[in-house]
């Protein structure tokens, strides 16, 4: 089997945050980068992922040319003034281990929140690209397709993408929980720190969000509010308003730093008529005073509660990992196998034309003597001798895949019907 597939990966593991953001490629760099591993290195499959946590290129070669792409990424995000840059970056020439972390980082195994369900949609939006692009042939489409179809294995068949595993992902889960018992409901996020942000980025990334319901945000830095509500389209408030926004919603995240309180007793006491509100305390210290828990229609969760949730989701998730690796240690034995009957696809494809132009010149030789319902059944008398005398050659080229003992064979039939002569047919990978 050619060791074709490889890998260049520079990942939270290996690289810090500042190395990771001035590397990373948006959607358009990564664009590009795919139409110049094309153009200016001749690479016929190539797959850009990247994210906060990594940025990856996969691609079809005979040669490593790792050194290659890496000059091209640090071309393309202008870092010609970073010494060394290269140490960050793993290279795995190996093919069955380029598949393998693939597998890996999709289901995510590779992920720092393991099982995150962010990375499976962010590789389907890079395999699109590179369609798109037309860098995928019919090697990337078939491991792509058995990854995804992998994928929906572990979540059918483990508890590992059961529940929220991360804080910020159990309370935006309780958030979608909450906001379905509510008609239009109105959802607020206080502080933008590392956690709320995380939250709105959570609730921002799902489906129809808008359809769901009103998200606000607001933090005590107005500017970062607002570019990150116009990011997901959600609306924004100043932050001297904020006590007026806590009354008219009816979901309530409070991931701010204070020494004390924002969210008192005090201020729904003000209010004659208070709307049933759930509250979600992210904050450390507390910024929901524990008495609002006494006020009627008023429900707190707190950080302890959201984290029960996320830390036994996490169990699951770890204890579901040999099982999950076990599934995928199988769908990669059937990408093996695939590959392997690619090997000898060629030879298969000379034997049958080396068959039927033998077949052809014979029938030729007979058929200007015969009527036209004689001729159809030599032709299908023949066809299906042909079709019995190659199947047991074909067989016997596949079984000798699996045992690694191909090329033997391939140099027999080779020798037998002088294939060489064949038009080579199409390769399936160069």
């Amino acid at each position: 089997m050619h060791n074709n597939f490889k890998l260049v990966s520079l990942t939270y593991k290996n690289s810090p945050i500042e190395i990771r953001e001035r590397v990373a490629l948006d959607d358009q760099q990564s664009t590009d980068l795919l139409r110049k591993l094309k153009s200016i290195l001749n690479i016929p499959e190539a797959f850009v992922l990247s994210t906060c946590n990594r940025t990856e290129v996969y691609y079809t070669s005979e040669n490593d040319l790792s050194g290659e792409i890496i000059k091209l990424i640090i071309v393309e995000k202008g870092l010609l003034d970073v010494t060394d840059l290269e140490q960050y970056f793993v290279k795995y020439n190996d093919e069955k281990e380029a598949m393998r972390h693939l597998f890996h980082v999709a289901i995510g195994l590779e992920s720092q929140l393991i099982g995150d369900m962010q990375i499976s949609n962010q590789v389907k939006r890079a395999y699109q690209t590179c369609a798109d692009e037309n860098m995928a042939g019919p090697f990337l489409h078939r491991l792509l397709h058995t990854i995804f179809f992998t994928n929906k294995r572990i979540v059918q068949e483990t508890p590992f993408r059961d529940g929220a595993a991360s804080v910020s992902y159990a309370a935006s889960e309780l958030v979608y929980d909450l906001a379905a018992e509510i008609i239009n409901p109105r959802v607020l996020v206080i502080g933008l720190g590392e956690i709320g942000t995380d939250v709105c980025k959570n609730i921002g990334d799902s489906d129809n969000v808008d359809k769901l319901f009103k998200v606000t945000v607001i933090n005590r830095t107005n500017e970062k509010a607002t570019k990150l509500a116009a990011q997901y389209g959600f609306a924004s408030r100043l932050y001297d308003e904020v006590y007026d926004a806590i009354l008219e919603s009816d979901i309530i995240i409070s991931a701010v730093s204070l020494q004390k309180p924002l969210i008192t007793k005090s201020l729904f006491e003000q209010r004659e008529h208070l709307s049933y509100k759930y509250l979600i305390d992210l904050s450390v210290p507390r910024s929901i005073e524990a008495e609002v828990e006494n006020i009627p229609g008023a429900l707190v969760y707190n950080i302890d509660d959201i984290r029960n949730k996320a830390d036994e989701a996490m169990r699951k998730r770890i204890n579901a990992i040999p099982d999950v690796k076990a599934i995928i240690e199988e769908a990669l034995t059937e990408v093996d196998g695939w590959l392997q009957e690619m090997e000898v696809s060629p030879t298969i494809h000379r034997l049958k034309n080396a068959l039927e132009q033998i077949r052809q010149e014979e029938i030729a030789r007979y058929l200007k003597n015969l009527d036209d319902k004689e001729a159809d059944y030599i032709e299908k008398i023949t066809k299906g001798m042909m079709q019995k005398i190659i199947k047991l050659p074909v067989l016997q080229l596949k079984a000798a895949c699996k045992r690694g003992e191909a090329e033997t064979l391939i140099d027999v039939l080779n020798n037998l019907f002088d294939l060489e002569k064949q038009s080579n047919p199409k390769e399936i990978r160069k």
